[in-house]
């Protein structure tokens, strides 16, 4: 502009005017590159998907806002992530499909055993049974995590961290009167509900229930009719949920429910060190989030169960380690079958199973 200024009104002849409209050409030309410089580092920032199938009142998605805010802290302008919640780019079974193939290079999913059936050990019973050591063995840096990331390496991913929900358990719908807490002789004649998965056959009939497979869509209806007497497998959101039809809920613990974070590892292993290191550190944030939120979530539902009228029983110690001692001699085994010795031995470990 001061070259402008002079030319214009003080230097006055035609080839002063054209030397200072040369330099203005030049500085407005400067000026150009270099917004385009700019503009281009504004968008050097690589973009990267991060999907899960779950709505805004799910713990997925505070954490992937709390994952997306400490990584812009950490590596400022480094990485714009193209955030897609409630399964907009699918269900989670095609979310978990599209990391492995890397059409997407992250999502909050959950395990596929369909594809590889050593996944279905996240439905495998008594690993944990309290927060406190579930953290401990499945939150960030703990054995679990090393299993499974072992797993999903075999299948070209890389495991972030593992996302608690809850502990599982049995709920009796209205009418049925009964609380069976010795296992297994309390169970005999009641018709449990089961996922449609042999590890969920295996653990109920060796406690005694009657196991009924059947899809989660057909289990409202079920227990409405008659067609079941129990439920299995059933967190405390979920008997909240169906808290018309249900009479008693055994908190029994047997069941772990976690969803997995996971990342393309052709993806994840092109990052640098620098990059890893700061794609961990705010997964790390997130994650502990979401184990300190999801331990108070559980009392909050199993209150409002409570308060709702249904009965909540836990075991006691006697009858928590008779129902362990079933599980261990009878669905460990059977697993074992599945997935291999040295495999279940490092669960066996992890658990403190003798």
């Amino acid at each position: 502009m001061s070259g402008i200024m002079l030319g214009d009104s003080r230097l006055g002849s035609a080839l002063d005017r054209w030397r200072n409209a040369g330099k203005a050409a030049i500085a407005a030309a400067g000026l150009v590159v270099g917004l385009t410089a700019a503009a281009g580092q504004a968008t050097a920032a690589e973009k990267f998907i991060h999907a899960h199938p779950m709505t805004a009142d799910h713990i997925f998605h505070p954490m992937s806002q709390k994952f997306m805010d400490k990584l812009k802290e950490l590596l400022p302008g480094k990485f714009e992530v193209e955030y897609h919640p409630g399964g907009d780019l699918g269900d989670w079974t095609s979310l978990f499909e599209q990391v492995m193939r890397g059409t997407i290079p992250m999502s909050m999913t959950y395990g596929a055993s369909e594809i590889d059936g050593r996944l279905d050990l996240s439905f495998l019973a008594f690993i944990v049974d309290s927060w406190a050591s579930a953290q401990k063995v499945f939150g960030p840096g703990g054995e679990m995590a090393k299993v499974f990331n072992d797993i999903y390496h075999e299948r070209g991913m890389e495991l972030i961290g593992i996302v608690p929900a809850d502990f599982g358990g049995i709920a009796i719908r209205k009418g049925v009167g009964k609380v069976p807490t010795k296992f297994p002789g309390d169970a005999k004649g009641i018709k449990m509900r089961v996922p449609p998965i042999p590890i969920g056959v295996k653990r109920f009939e060796a406690w005694g229930f009657s196991p009924v497979p059947m899809p989660f869509a057909e289990l409202y209806t079920a227990l409405q009719l008659g067609t079941v007497d129990a439920r299995s497998f059933g967190p405390p959101v979920e008997i909240w949920q169906m808290r018309d039809v249900i009479e008693t809920y055994i908190w029994t613990r047997d069941y772990f429910e976690y969803g997995f974070w996971l990342a393309n590892k052709k993806w994840w292993d092109k990052r640098s060190a620098e990059e890893q290191k700061a794609l961990r550190a705010a997964a790390d944030v997130a994650l502990q989030f979401s184990w300190a939120e999801g331990e108070s979530i559980s009392k909050g539902f199993l209150e409002k169960v409570k308060g709702a009228g249904i009965k909540v029983v836990e075991l006691n110690a006697e009858e928590l380690a008779a129902a362990k001692k079933i599980v261990y001699a009878n669905e460990w085994p059977f697993m074992e079958g599945k997935v291999g010795k040295p495999l279940i031995d490092k669960l066996r470990a992890i658990a403190g199973v003798k």
